[in-house]
């Protein structure tokens, strides 16, 4: 997923109390790297950041953490319930 930097503690906390994070007896396991985000948003948007009909570029981190499957409904909802973005970009890839 990819947060503005003033929301990764708050995501992360969010993530980590629906049942993210947890690697055998390590908790809160994360990892979070820096890059530039773009996006132009439509006539129906109010974005965050920036301004809608206007391409923008804004500074985000790329935040990545696991969690067991049966704990995704959860960790999702904490997710949007906790960022900050209209509508926040993030994938789910299950480790095999």
């Amino acid at each position: 997923m990819f947060v503005p930097p003033d929301a990764l503690d708050a995501v992360r906390d969010a993530l980590f109390a629906a049942g993210a994070g947890r690697i055998g007896d390590y908790e809160r396991c994360s990892w979070y790297g820096e890059g530039t985000a773009t996006f132009l948003g439509g006539d129906t948007t109010d974005p965050t950041a920036g301004e809608k009909g206007r391409e923008e570029r804004v500074h985000e981190l790329r935040l990545e953490t696991a969690f067991p499957e049966e704990r995704q409904h959860d960790v999702v909802s904490a997710l949007r319930n906790a960022h900050p973005y209209e509508e926040p970009a993030f994938d789910i890839y299950p480790l095999l």
